[in-house]
């Protein structure tokens, strides 16, 4: 059995490797090939609560191609765990379910997959038609369910992981659903384009979704329109920051919402309280911005090459201009902050609280090879032991390049 004491041994030993980022000394770097097409997708199937003192530590991977497989890999040994059968429809997105060890796929044609992440075994597939599709997992009383939102703007709820449908409504007429996300409480299903400038948020109650009856499903309309991006605060139990545009303005707004419900004898609504809303600078109006949450009270931009952090009330805490190009995605835990660019770096940051507002501490960069046969960084992901990179070649094809810090 482990201690507290050898875990904290163990634990302050790796973060102090992954806070000083020596090359090394601190990490190995290795890279993984074996896609034949552009990986458009990565993420952690390895849950992030890593034991440790329990033998050698094991972080997995899972990534979506467009040449027709899903891969998953063993970062510390950089290796190819198994690869699905090729397919001859391209791969457009794989999210994992760590806890459950399940990756979930789907491609060109709308096709979701749910593989058995220890083995790579197909357990089950559900056609939607659409040419895209966007999903999101959300577990209630044990339950294990799949939202996934389509171009043609419906939204299936299946069980997870045989993908028997629960419920199916149609969100939007003739607007492709891109923005979907589940509140921290997974009490909300967040709904949004940002083809369609007329179509507002909305929001809808998940208990009527995965409970489904003849009446509509409770819901709400956000009062913003032409949004950009949004993402949950995830410290608040049911907040969400969302970057639009008003009316014909070229200006970046940013407006925060509480999510509730409001119960009375003879009916449920929604309430969605806002909080805060403010104007990004001028700078930003062109801009492509990733935009992630962090606790209850801090936005991350990545504007071009400038990492910015702002409080909700639109107070610009940071600005980083560590990388020469631009970001391409934004990590953020509990303990870092690591961003990819295509200047072909990672950098990695750490939390502080100073007077109670959090702030960053810029530690290192992660170089991702030379520039004569990459492009760059184009997405990042991280977990307790290891940061993996997705590397755009420059012959169209994607390689990962996996840094395992030192136990």
């Amino acid at each position: 059995m482990q201690t507290w004491k050898e875990y904290y041994l163990h634990r302050s030993k790796l973060e102090h490797h992954m806070a000083s980022g020596r090359p090394s000394a601190d990490y190995t770097c290795l890279a993984m090939r074996g896609h034949k097409g552009k990986i458009v997708a990565m993420a952690y199937l390895s849950n992030n609560e890593h034991v440790f003192g329990a033998g050698k530590l094991r972080s997995v991977v899972c990534t979506a191609s467009t040449d027709g497989t899903i891969r998953a890999w063993q970062v510390q040994e950089g290796i190819q765990i198994w690869s699905s059968p090729t397919q001859e429809v391209p791969f457009v997105k794989v999210i994992t379910v760590p806890q459950y060890k399940l990756a979930i796929s789907t491609d060109a044609h709308g096709t979701i997959k749910v593989w058995d992440g220890e083995t790579g075994e197909e357990l089950a597939a559900f056609s939607t038609s659409s040419s895209s599709c966007s999903l999101v997992t959300f577990s209630v009383n044990k339950q294990l369910f799949l939202a996934a939102a389509t171009a043609g703007g419906a939204i299936y709820i299946l069980e997870v992981p045989n993908l028997n449908q629960v419920s199916h409504i149609t969100a939007f007429q003739n607007s492709s659903i891109d923005l979907l996300l589940c509140s921290p409480d997974k009490q909300w299903l967040v709904a949004g384009s940002t083809e369609n400038a007329d179509t507002s948020l909305k929001i809808f109650y998940i208990d009527c979704l995965i409970n489904p009856t003849d009446e509509p499903p409770i819901s709400c309309s956000l009062p913003v329109n032409n949004c950009a991006v949004v993402c949950c605060l995830p410290k608040a139990p049911a907040r969400i920051a969302v970057m639009h545009k008003d009316g014909m303005s070229v200006e970046m707004n940013i407006t925060v919402f509480d999510l509730a419900v409001k119960k009375s004898k003879y009916k449920t609504e929604v309430l969605a309280q806002q909080i805060a809303s403010f104007t990004l600078p001028g700078g930003t109006r062109t801009t492509a911005i990733l935009m992630e949450g962090h606790g209850t009270e801090t936005i991350l931009l990545g504007c071009g090459s400038e990492l910015k952090l702002y409080s909700i009330f639109g107070t610009q805490l940071e600005v980083f201009q560590d990388h020469k190009n631009t970001i391409t995605s934004l990590w953020v835990d509990s303990f870092r902050v690591v961003t990819s660019s295509m200047d072909l770096s990672l950098r990695v940051y750490t939390w502080k609280k100073v007077n109670k507002i959090s702030s960053l501490t810029g530690r290192y960069h992660l170089l991702g090879g030379s520039h004569r046969w990459s492009r760059g960084f184009t997405e990042v992901a991280c977990d307790n032991i290891s940061i993996v990179g997705v590397v755009a070649e420059s012959d169209g094809k994607s390689i990962l390049r996996a840094y395992s810090f030192n136990l």
